[in-house]
């Protein structure tokens, strides 16, 4: 056995400048990274480098800027291909987000190959951009969509999973790696093996996966994968989506103009080769240099090490929440889950909490986290939630029971 390294989560903290400032007055306790993740300075220098000395338009000039600015670009597009171990990088497609490679695969996929009698899975877990495009497309083909419902733990009930195959073809199944609400950790493997006894493809939604915990898409055996660069230390705008060469070859684009062509004639257009045919218009590039420095960054301290640090944190954190009366926690036990903590207080609504907590420094996300589905399982509209990264400390996590207790004063 080898033993995981410890990273230092006080140390990291100085990489990111936005904890060098107060909220009212007190400590940034910032709780929300399953929203969106802080940026290191690597990453910030990384893009100021590239628009100060390598800015220009990719693909196109044969002057030097214009070849500087392509080769960081599929630099950027290598460095994605071996962070989730794909085969060809011909394979990774850049999008603005972990949405927009879900919907890629549900338009271009999806129209193409879905029909009457054939069916979608998705779980009741799923972020409404993994299941929002799924329901859409089948409503457009005549498909259906059933899914796969939680247990009392709040993880995946399997055993419904023959009766769904005897209710008509799977032709998808589509679930997400790690739950943006409650932290569940899905068997994503065991998933796509299924899917592929049942003659479907697998699309693995890995938005909240990729930022915490190492990805390795021929050992998951997916056939797509999608990933949100902006939850993962790198900027907005910049994220990817693989899949399987083959599938993506026959498969028509989802958006069509400039730079995605082999040739444009009055009677015909005809499409570029990977990755380019899913790739219109002017690429993000300066966003797709800051997602490959943010890869850089998150490999030098080691995934496994994050996932570990956030294991510690969950188990911290529903410890101490546990102990403030009046709470109602969400989800399975802390080795069965990520950094994440869902939770409602009393008979308080999620927004007057997370208010309140704002008043104490503490940053988190009330709402149904677009996760209408599984706030209906859960008998709620919405609930609270703290989620945690590589640079989230312990004190964090008191300051956010201190709130509380400030909550449940203003409203005793």
């Amino acid at each position: 056995m080898n033993a995981v390294p410890k990273l230092n989560a006080h140390t990291l903290r100085a990489d990111f400048p936005i904890f060098e400032q107060q909220m009212h007055g007190k400590p940034l306790a910032f709780l929300d990274s399953a929203a969106s993740s802080q940026k290191p300075r690597q990453v910030l220098d990384a893009m100021t480098e590239f628009y100060e000395t390598s800015y220009a338009n990719v693909h196109r000039g044969v002057y030097v800027l214009a070849e500087r600015a392509t080769e960081a670009l599929e630099h950027a597009r290598e460095r994605v291909r071996a962070f989730l171990n794909a085969p060809d990088v011909r394979e990774v497609i850049f999008t603005r987000n972990a949405t927009e490679g879900i919907n890629l695969v549900a338009y271009a996929w999806g129209l193409s190959n879905l029909g009457p009698g054939d069916l979608v899975v998705v779980t009741e877990l799923e972020h409404h951009s993994n299941f929002v495009p799924w329901q859409f497309i089948a409503g457009k083909t005549g498909a259906e969509v059933r899914m796969i419902p939680l247990d009392e733990h709040g993880e995946l009930d399997l055993s419904v999973l023959e009766g769904i195959a005897h209710d008509g073809r799977v032709k998808v199944v589509a679930t997400n790696l790690i739950s943006n609400s409650l932290g569940t950790i899905n068997p994503v493997a065991k998933l796509a093996e299924w899917a592929h006894a049942q003659g479907a493809i697998y699309v693995c939604d890995a938005a909240q996966g990729a930022p915490h915990t190492k990805i390795d898409v021929q050992a998951l055996g997916v056939d797509f994968l999608a990933i949100s660069g902006h939850k993962m230390c790198g900027p907005s705008g910049a994220s990817a989506l693989w899949g399987r060469a083959e599938l993506l070859q026959a498969m028509d684009p989802f958006m069509t103009g400039g730079h995605m062509i082999n040739s444009v004639r009055l009677e015909k257009t005809t499409w570029g080769e990977l990755p380019h045919k899913f790739e219109a218009g002017t690429a993000p590039m300066a966003e797709a240099v800051g997602l490959g420095a943010a890869i850089d960054y998150l490999e030098a301290i080691g995934l496994d090490a994050i996932e570990a640090h956030e294991h510690e944190l969950a188990a911290y954190a529903l410890g101490r929440l546990g102990d403030v009366p009046g709470i109602k926690l969400y989800g399975p036990p802390a080795d069965r889950r990520a950094g994440i903590v869902s939770f409602n207080f009393e008979d308080i609504h999620p927004h007057d909490v997370a208010q309140i907590l704002d008043l104490q420094g503490v940053a988190i996300r009330a709402g149904h986290h677009c996760c209408q589905p599984l706030m209906q399982k859960l008998g709620v509209a919405a609930t609270n939630r703290a989620s945690f990264y590589l640079y989230t400390i312990p004190e964090e996590i008191d300051q956010l029971v201190d709130g509380l207790h400030a909550v449940r004063k203003v409203f005793a």
